[in-house]
């Protein structure tokens, strides 16, 4: 069910075909102006297009007019074909937990900073949106991570995370002690600031700048990236996508986090689980003609030039 602003309802079809975007929903990062601007160029074109605009609620509230088609986050998803995100790289993770349990296509408008997931600038959006609109795009399945953390037996929280979920010691700077388990064996008991567990997504975000491996987006694997640990001999990991990695939090005065894709942590104690697995839905990513990974790499990190017209 979709409301507008002036409460009035209409419900919208579902199951249309992957080349038939009707109903296109609007989601924007909520403090930036030039978001905005973005936002009325996309729905100016939509409209003329002949095609329903819908905005999550947060986004209308920050577009301030009425007369918008409005739904909640949470089934912005089971109502439209198409979600079209203008931000960064964290806008689309928001959208994305939101909305990989529905398969709804997402596409990325960058108004962030690096855009490796929001990988259409705002000066070609009406061409690259043109594109996929007619059908020539390409699909990247990005998968999640599901979060768990038992006390006593009992579960007391849970999350999703598209790029990683992270053990650290909060606002603390000590050192955390805890075991690390892979698919039920025990792999060290290590005393660091923590652990980066990441997705093939999240290997260019955290991961990165923590000393980790940057993984082809088609990987089916999970990294784990120590962070300061008291020891020389401690690397980065890469196991199977489908391991299920416990992590048990040992004797200690802090009250470290478990924090996913950045967001706000859940609060541990000593004896606790933290269990981390494949989700079992997928975000399924829009990219527009011309989407290169390692293109993307290129400009986003600073490699190296184009090769010299000629070499093979």
């Amino acid at each position: 069910m979709v409301s507008n602003r002036t409460g009035k309802s209409a419900v919208f079809g579902i199951g249309m075909t992957k080349d038939s975007f009707r109903n296109i929903g609007l989601i924007g990062r909520p403090d930036r102006a030039s978001v905005v601007d973005t936002l009325n160029l996309l729905e100016q074109y939509l409209l003329q297009e002949g095609l329903t605009v819908i905005y999550d609620e947060g986004t209308a509230t920050l577009m301030q007019r009425e007369g918008l088609q409005v739904c909640s986050r949470a089934l912005l998803g089971e109502v439209c074909d198409l979600v079209i995100v203008v931000g960064g790289d964290g806008s689309l993770l928001h959208a994305a937990r939101a909305l990989a349990r529905y398969k709804t296509p997402v596409l990325g408008v960058n108004r962030g900073r690096l855009g490796f997931l929001t990988d259409i600038s705002p000066d070609e959006v009406i061409t690259k949106v043109a594109s996929v609109l007619h059908g020539d795009y390409s699909i990247d399945y990005r998968f999640l991570l599901s979060l768990e953390v038992r006390s006593n037996g009992n579960p007391v929280g849970e999350a999703l995370a598209l790029n990683d979920v992270v053990l650290h010691a909060g606002k603390s700077v000590h050192m955390l002690e805890f075991e690390l388990y892979i698919e039920g064996q025990f792999v060290y008991r290590q005393r660091s600031d923590g652990l980066i567990v990441a997705t093939p997504t999240g290997s260019t975000a955290y991961a990165l700048s923590g000393g980790g491996p940057i993984m082809h987006p088609k990987l089916d694997a999970i990294v784990l990236v120590p962070m300061h640990p008291h020891t020389l001999s401690s690397r980065p990991i890469v196991v199977d996508g489908d391991s299920e990695i416990k992590i048990r939090i040992t004797e200690t005065t802090l009250r470290p986090l478990v924090s996913p894709d950045g967001h706000t942590g859940i609060s541990l104690n000593a004896g606790d689980w933290v269990y981390i697995k494949k989700h079992p839905f997928k975000l399924k990513l829009i990219h527009p003609p011309g989407y290169d990974f390692y293109a993307a790499c290129r400009t986003k990190l600073g490699w190296g030039s184009n090769p010299i017209k000629g070499d093979e």
